[in-house]
């Protein structure tokens, strides 16, 4: 998909002198289908030397209604490696008239809890605006200053999907000798740079962007202008390195790690112990992994440099937990004692699947997982789980690029995808249905990789009350009770679970006179949202995955089928559908097999898609019909 964007070079101030945010000065183009209406924005970002990055940001945000309450509220974090110096802001009402100053009571500033840190010296300064009629404005200018070069600002300018910008420009001062890398998405013209004795300036600007609605499905990175930013050379807290490609990132961060990953002997003893009457790299591997699973926990801690450099192992052993580096780095040292190679691996996690830009280095991260290299079949580890099987990675950090940090630097490594033999759902359900139309079954379903981590979420994550409760809410069943499940795992490198459901629903089937209205398929229906616009985005389906569904039905005696359902086939490269039914004497019989293939593709074919699953869906809901002799 092209989006069509206004681009121009920079001449002259960045904005007028005295700015009028009058609602009626807004174009009708501009309002239309927008929430918000961002009116200016100056995103000017200073260096001044390798270990100091002022940043001034100023914009403007007309809220148009109230679902673009969000953007009345400011909220920035900030750390050792990162000061607030100034934050101002001013609301205007609909003609323009300011209503209210910011005052610093209004700010609040409180540690920053993300929820499973134990320890973090993240803060964060927030605000929001008070109630106003609308629509409103509320203008805000912050001024920070980044204590490192190794963080850099990004450039976004649409940042909502019902978000209109009128005007936003984007700088950034370097001094003399600062090499600054960039990488532009969606913004086809150059930067206009201006070099000085005192050093460059490079400005990108754009105006009057209509909002853009989002379509289901929507391969939507980087769709919008953006542009990322990083240097050559960079330092963080007394450490400098090269981030000019991935082999000098990786490089860096390996010496951060460089002589902690020393054991105590007690522990080196038990590695042995543990390891090395297995047969086995890959039984050594699994040994040493559940030994982990079994002895350390999870817990972020994140002050100053430790959010990249991990806590020595000898700190892991003895306090038995640590954050995914140092869980990480401590299964390394584990593998390297039993004299088997392993590294860490710096990774985006997240169920998106978005991994790193390969053609661009710089900090991209959230986590980090081990691997140890093992001919074509490497064997990846999570090390902050305690119930993962080894090996497997799925949505969270399946099949995307990583980097991989060893003394000799980065290599940009890809995490194992899923195969549609893979991730699989084989369901056997044999149901009863009486004469007033109440449904009993019981539901027998073997579930593999990326299906099955509902499952072992509910088993192993979950206590008992809040399984039962998910369960009777999700399935979609008018009315139903779940009066029994039980779950059994199959760990390996592709886990499954096996999931006993025994469940009744009053009033599933239909009775109408003589007729009994009966839909075979109770469980799997496709429910893709399918509309009849034009589409203007590519699809993009994330996984592959089978399901197979066997129904077997018991009606009351007496009935014979008036109407039956045709059986259909599908194929095509978005996948492939069969369904068939069968009714004999008293039983119904549905045989149903999906499966979809993870891909790309153009926005053109989306006439195929949307017929694709339209006939699914049809054929999911299509019922049978039954009269009585």
């Amino acid at each position: 998909m092209k989006l069509k964007w206004f681009f121009i070079l920079l001449s002259g101030p960045l904005f007028a002198r005295s700015q009028s945010y009058s609602v009626d000065l807004i174009p009708d183009s501009m309002k239309e289908g927008a929430d918000v209406v961002k009116r200016i924005e100056s995103l000017h970002v200073i260096v001044k030397d390798l270990n100091k990055v002022q940043v001034k940001h100023k914009y403007a945000y007309t809220i148009l209604n109230e679902n673009g309450k969000d953007f009345s509220e400011f909220e920035m974090f900030y750390d050792k490696f990162k000061s607030i110096d100034d934050i101002s802001g001013t609301i205007y009402d609909a003609k323009g008239k300011v209503q209210k100053s910011l005052k610093k009571k209004d700010i609040t500033d409180l540690p920053a809890y993300d929820g499973f840190s134990l320890v973090s010296d993240d803060r964060v300064k927030r605000f929001v605006a008070s109630s106003m009629e609308y629509p409103y404005t509320i203008e805000v200018e912050v001024e920070y200053t980044y204590h490192s070069t190794f963080f850099m600002p990004a450039w976004d300018p649409v940042n909502d999907e019902k978000l209109s910008v009128q005007q936003s420009d984007f700088i950034v001062e370097t001094p003399p000798g600062f090499q600054l890398r960039y990488k532009c998405y969606n913004y086809p013209v150059s930067p206009q740079i201006h070099e000085s004795a005192d050093g460059k300036t490079y400005s990108w600007r754009l105006f009057n962007l209509k909002p853009i609605e989002l379509e289901d499905l929507a391969y939507t990175d980087n769709i919008y202008p953006r542009v990322f930013i990083a240097p050559v050379k960079f330092e963080i807290d007394g450490h400098t390195g090269d981030m000019s490609d991935w082999k000098g990132f990786g490089k860096f961060m390996y010496e951060l790690y460089v002589g902690r990953d020393e054991l105590p002997a007690d522990l080196k003893a038990e590695v042995h112990r543990i390891a090395d009457p297995q047969p086995t790299k890959e039984e050594k591997v699994k040994a040493l992994y559940e030994f982990l699973q079994k002895n350390t926990r999870y817990v972020s801690i994140q002050l100053g440099i430790g959010g990249w450099q991990p806590f020595e192992a000898k700190f892991v052993a003895e306090k038995k937990y640590g954050d995914c580096k140092a869980l990480s780095n401590f299964m390394v040292a584990m593998l390297k004692e039993e004299g088997i190679p392993a590294f860490c691996v710096l990774i985006n996690g997240g169920n998106d699947g978005r991994g790193l830009i390969e053609d661009f280095s710089c900090h991209q991260f959230n986590h980090v997982i081990s691997c140890v290299p093992n001919g074509k079949d490497t064997i990846w580890l999570e090390c902050t789980s305690q119930t993962v099987s080894p090996g497997y990675m799925g949505k969270f950090t399946g099949n995307r690029n990583a980097l991989l940090i060893s003394p000799e630097g980065g290599f940009v490594v890809k995490t194992p995808g899923y195969s549609v033999s893979d991730n699989l759902s084989i369901r056997r359900a044999e149901a009863v249905v009486d004469a007033d139309g109440n449904l009993q079954v019981e539901v027998r379903t073997h579930l593999s990789g990326i299906q099955q981590e509902q499952a072992h979420d509910l088993l192993l994550e979950e206590n008992k009350e809040e399984r039962e409760k998910f369960l009777n809410e999700v399935l979609s069943l008018p009315t139903y009770k779940v009066e029994k499940n039980e779950y059994s795992e199959i760990r390996g490198k592709i886990p499954a679970m096996d999931e006993f459901l025994q469940i009744s629903s009053q009033n599933y089937a239909a009775v109408t006179g003589k007729r009994l209205f009966i839909t075979p398929n109770i469980f799997n229906r496709h429910s893709r949202l399918i509309n009849d616009k034009p589409r203007r985005m590519d699809i993009r389906l994330k996984y592959n995955w089978r399901d197979v569904d066997s129904i077997h039905i018991k009606i009351p005696d007496g009935y014979a089928p008036e109407s039956v359902p045709k059986d259909l086939s599908l194929t095509n490269r978005f996948g492939k559908y069969s369904i068939s039914y069968k009714v004999s004497g008293n039983q119904i019989t549905l045989i149903r097999t999906d499966e979809e293939y993870a891909g790309k593709f153009p926005a053109s074919e989306y006439t195929q898609f949307s017929d694709f699953y339209g006939a699914m869906n049809k054929a999911d809901a299509a019922r049978i019909v039954l009269v009585k002799n």
